[in-house]
C-alpha cells in the first residue's frame, strides 16, 4: 500500500519550499499545500523541527509527506501510543536509510560484505524483549555509576586544556571528544581505536537518515563499507580478552552461553550502532543544552548558584532540544492515527521534538523552564521496551559536564552573531559548532587563572 515516489516528482517554488506533483496520499485523500510543502532536509525543519511542525500539531497533526513517502506524526499522545504498541507499529525500518541506495552504492557496500541485520533498535518482540534482558546488565545505574570516576577525570582534563585561553568551541574542544571516549570505555574497545571511532560516527548519520547527493553516495558508501570492517575486527579483537570491562566483552560472554541468541554478526551490527548510538546522540545532546542553557542566562545563572538544580535542568534540556528528533516505524495492519486511517506497511515518521512541545503534555512548551514539574515525561529517550537503552549514560555524562562547566566557567557566554549549523537529517540534531568566551582573569577556581 506504501508507494515508492522519485525525488524528482517534487519541484520547487520560487522561495525554495517543495511542492509535489503527487496530489493524493496512498489512501486517496488530498494533500495539503502543508503537507506537500514539508521537507526534513533544509530550511524550517533543520533549524527548529518542533517550530517547524506547530502549525501541524494545531491543524494537520497526521500528514502524508510525498517528499519523504511517509506518514509525519507530530503529536504527543499519538506518538506516545504508537511506542506502546510495538506489535502495531514495527521497529524494523528504523535504520533502514532514508534515502534510497544507489546501485553503485550498493555494489560498493557488497565490496565490504556489509550485512547489517537486526539490532535492539529495530527488533520486533519477542526477540527483542529476549535479547535486550540478556544486553541489559552494563547499562543499569549502578553500573553506570562506576564510571563517574573516569568521565570526570576525562572531562576535567578536556577543561584544562582551554581553561584559561578565554575562548572555546565546546563541541570541537570538549563535548565531541569526550562522549567518544565514554563510548568505547562502556563498549570495552581499545584507547588506540578511539580516532578511527570519532572518524565512522559522521558517515552513519548522514547514511540512515541523511539525504546525500547522488555525487555523495559512493564517499558515504565506502566509508560505511570501512566502518562495518572495522566493528567486525574490533569484535574479533575483544575476543581475545574475554574476561575485559563493557558492553561487548559482556555480550560475547552472554554468547558462549546462548549462541544463537547473540551470533557474531549481531556482535559486529551492536558494535557498530552502539559507537553511533553511545557518541554522536550524546555529543548533540551535550550541544544543545548548552546553546539552550546560555541563551536562558537567568536558567544557566540559577543553575550554577544552585547545583541540585542539575537534573531538572537536564530532563528539561532534553525536552526542549533533545538530540533525538525523530524515530521511525511501519504499520503491520491497517490502523488509524490521530483519526487519520493508515493503511499497513504504511512508514511513519514519528517526530519526538514536536511531541515534546504539545502544549497538551507541557503548559507554554516554547518556555525553557529549568523547574517544569513533568519535564521528565519527553520522549526523547522513545518509550515502552524500546526507551533507550543508553538514557542513564547520557545523562550521567551530562551531569557531570553540567556541573564542572558551572564550577570552572560559571561566567562564560556565547559569541555573539555565531550561526549554528546542523547535520542535515530527519532524526538526530546537534549544532556543529558552539563557540564561548569569558575573562580568564575572572575564573573562580584561583588555579583556572592565568
Amino acid at each position: 500500500m506504501s508507494v515508492q515516489h522519485d525525488i524528482s516528482a517534487v519541484s520547487t517554488t520560487p522561495d525554495g519550499c517543495p511542492v509535489s506533483s503527487v496530489t493524493q496520499s496512498p489512501t486517496g485523500c488530498p494533500i495539503s499545500h502543508q503537507a506537500a510543502s514539508f521537507d526534513p532536509f533544509r530550511g524550517a525543519y533543520q533549524v527548529n523541527p518542533a517550530d517547524a511542525l506547530k502549525l501541524a500539531r494545531k491543524e494537520e497533526p497526521v500528514f502524508y509527506s510525498p517528499v519523504l513517502d511517509y506518514w509525519v506524526v507530530t503529536r504527543y499522545d499519538d506518538i506516545k501510543n504508537i511506542f506502546k504498541n510495538p506489535e502495531l507499529f514495527s521497529a524494523a525500518i528504523t535504520l533502514e536509510q532514508i534515502t534510497p541506495v544507489s546501485e553503485e552504492a550498493i555494489e560498493i557496500l557488497d565490496r565490504y560484505d556489509f550485512a547489517p541485520g537486526p539490532t535492539i533498535v529495530n527488533e520486533d518482540e519477542p526477540i527483542h524483549t529476549e535479547r535486550r534482558r540478556a544486553l541489559m546488565a552494563p547499562f543499569e545505574a549502578e553500573h553506570v555509576e562506576k564510571l563517574a570516576p573516569k568521565i570526570t577525570e576525562v572531562v576535567t582534563s578536556y577543561i584544562d586544556r582551554f581553561v584559561t585561553r578565554g575562548k572555546a568551541d565546546l563541541v570541537d574542544d570538549l563535548f565531541y571528544e569526550v562522549p567518544c571516549i565514554v563510548a568505547l570505555l562502556f563498549l570495552g574497545v581499545p584507547d588506540e581505536d578511539i580516532e578511527t571511532c570519532r572518524q565512522f560516527g559522521m558517515q552513519q548519520t548522514l547514511f540512515t537518515w541523511g539525504r546525500p547527493p547522488a555525487e555523495e553516495q559512493n564517499r558515504v558508501a565506502t566509508g560505511m563499507g570501512q566502518f562495518w570492517e572495522f566493528a567486525g575486527g574490533l569484535v574479533e579483537k575483544l575476543k581475545k580478552t574475554p574476561d575485559a570491562d563493557g558492553w561487548i566483552p559482556h555480550a560475547i560472554r552472554v554468547q558462549k552461553d546462548n549462541p544463537e541468541l547473540i551470533t557474531d554478526n549481531y556482535l559486529q551490527n551492536i558494535m557498530m550502532s552502539g559507537i553511533l548510538a553511545a557518541h554522536e546522540t550524546t555529543t548533540n545532546a551535550s550541544g544543545n543544552a548548552f546553546r539552550t542553557l546560555l541563551e536562558n542566562r537567568d536558567a544557566w545563572e540559577k543553575l550554577c548558584n544552585d547545583p541540585s538544580l542539575i537534573n531538572k535542568a537536564i530532563e528539561e534540556c532534553l525536552r526542549y532540544a533533545g538530540s533525538v528528533v525523530a524515530w521511525r516505524r511501519m504499520t503491520t495492519d491497517d490502523t488509524t492515527v490521530g483519526g487519520v486511517e493508515i493503511p499497513a506497511g504504511s512508514r511513519l515518521l514519528i517526530v519526538t521534538s514536536s511531541a515534546n512541545r504539545d502544549e497538551s503534555m507541557f503548559p507554554e512548551p516554547d518556555t525553557f523552564d529549568i523547574e517544569r514539574s513533568n519535564a521528565r515525561r519527553h520522549l526523547t529517550f522513545g518509550l515502552g521496551t524500546h526507551t533507550c537503552m543508553g538514557a542513564t549514560l547520557a545523562r550521567q555524562e551530562l551531569r557531570i559536564f553540567i556541573g564542572e562547566l558551572a564550577r570552572r566557567l560559571p561566567h562564560m557566554r556565547l559569541v555573539e552573531g555565531q550561526e549554528f549549523t546542523y547535520l542535515p537529517n530527519t532524526s538526530f540534531r546537534g549544532p556543529e559548532h558552539v563557540l564561548i568566551e569569558w575573562d580568564p582573569t575572572q575564573n573562580p577556581v584561583p588555579a583556572d587563572r592565568p
